[in-house]
């Protein structure tokens, strides 16, 4: 599906939006719930990677393909070496099966998983016969994606002697981390986080209980750059958002500021406004707790015709797709002056944007949210645009709520 994009002609908005809930809290919460079946979920995502999570925690055998949904691959590796009796083959798509899962097939195996590799070494499809898990301590290096931390501690409290988990070297994507500890701990397991040591109790059975999703930050970041973009006076509301956000990506608060929005903290609400403060011209941010909104930030910039250096990107490399390549081939066609490293970006301040250019999402959701804002300052074409799936199914209606002219070619 191709689409054309025009922005509204009023660059005044005011409207409200309700965001599914969070992609990284729905998958957690799903896969806690199918280890302790007396949880309930709600405000569950309706996003295609929530979907094939919970469709892969009822499988008990034979193959379980995820598609594009990297952290299902993740949490279900840990899952299924954890669940006797179960025998998988857990694959995905062409893409997934170029993304590394050895870190976390490695300390699954240290532990005494029996895990295996279909074809290449190192990636997906893999084949997991579960076992009961006795062993309790595990290092993984500290750098690595969250995700493989993260499907670690879930299965912890589920696992006969639970789990200490070392991290080597300095730790990035800590509130993904916290995040998970906070959701083991909201459904009565114990656990601790010194320096760079995780424990994480056993626990046969948990009391009843409800795990309220909050929204999607990242799918926020969208709503805050077309803000960013808009005139003066703009305010879009969105919900459902607590100020004490488990979310790494709640940081766009502090962020956005930079960009001329403000936010306000209602009950299970967010307001940006966009105010006439002076755009920053020299933007440097540390996004290594929140990598998922560089593309967000990049186009920006970009559309603001303001420079940025976004460091701590080193993760984006292994992504859907190589995003800092991705966002230095489609920045360019823009015109933008872009350069990238294995985990940097640096973008100069640029006035002139090419129009209707067509923007390639290579089946990576983010790319083509990211770059839909810009249709606030020019007419592009996104290509593939059906990819929000992944995260984000209601992307293009909600813009035309904002009074974005959308047309499918």
């Amino acid at each position: 599906m191709k689409l054309h994009l025009t922005g509204p002609s009023d660059k005044h908005l005011n409207e409200t939006i309700t965001i599914t809930g969070s992609k990284s809290e729905s998958n957690r919460s799903l896969l806690l719930a199918a280890l302790y079946p007396a949880i309930s979920i709600e405000n569950l995502s309706n996003s295609d990677d929530a979907q094939v999570m919970e469709q892969g925690l009822k499988i008990t055998e034979g193959t379980v393909d995820i598609h594009h949904a990297g952290t299902a691959m993740r949490f279900l590796t840990g899952y299924f070496a954890s669940q006797e009796g179960k025998e998988v083959v857990l694959t995905g798509s062409k893409r997934m099966t170029e993304r590394p899962i050895e870190i976390l097939v490695d300390a699954l195996k240290s532990l005494g998983a029996d895990i295996s590799y279909v074809q290449d070494e190192g990636y997906p499809p893999i084949k997991i016969k579960g076992k009961r898990i006795v062993k309790d301590k595990v290092s993984l290096p500290a750098n690595v994606s969250s995700q493989y931390i993260s499907s670690l501690l879930l299965i912890a409290p589920s696992l006969e002697n639970g789990l200490e988990l070392e991290l080597v070297g300095k730790i990035t994507s800590v509130p993904y981390i916290k995040m998970t500890l906070a959701l083991l701990e909201e459904i009565g397991v114990k656990t601790s986080f010194e320096g760079n040591r995780i424990k994480v109790s056993s626990q046969d059975k948990v009391a009843s209980s409800t795990l309220v999703v909050e929204s999607d930050w990242s799918s926020a970041s969208y709503f805050y750059s077309i803000c960013a973009l808009s005139d003066p006076g703009t305010e879009i509301t969105l919900s459902a958002y607590k100020k004490e956000s488990l979310q790494g990506d709640s940081v766009l608060a502090k962020i956005y500021t930079s960009f001329g929005v403000e936010t306000t903290f209602g009950e299970n609400i967010i307001t940006l406004k966009k105010t006439d403060k002076k755009v920053s011209t020299e933007n440097e941010f540390d996004l290594a707790n929140a990598p998922d909104i560089a593309q967000t930030i990049a186009v920006t910039c970009f559309g603001l015709g303001v420079g940025c250096h976004l460091t701590g990107l080193h993760t984006l490399k292994i992504k859907e797709t190589d995003r800092l390549e991705a966002l230095d081939t489609e920045l360019s066609k823009l015109g933008a002056s872009i350069s990238v490293t294995d985990k940097t970006l640096t973008l100069l301040p640029t006035k002139a944007i090419t129009a209707d250019v067509s923007i390639d999402t290579y089946n990576d959701h983010r790319m083509a949210m990211a770059f839909a804002p810009l249709a606030m300052r020019t007419t592009l074409f996104v290509n593939n645009a059906e990819v929000v799936s992944k995260s984000y199914p209601d992307f293009w209606n909600d813009l035309k709520q904002l009074h974005f002219t959308i047309r499918e070619l």
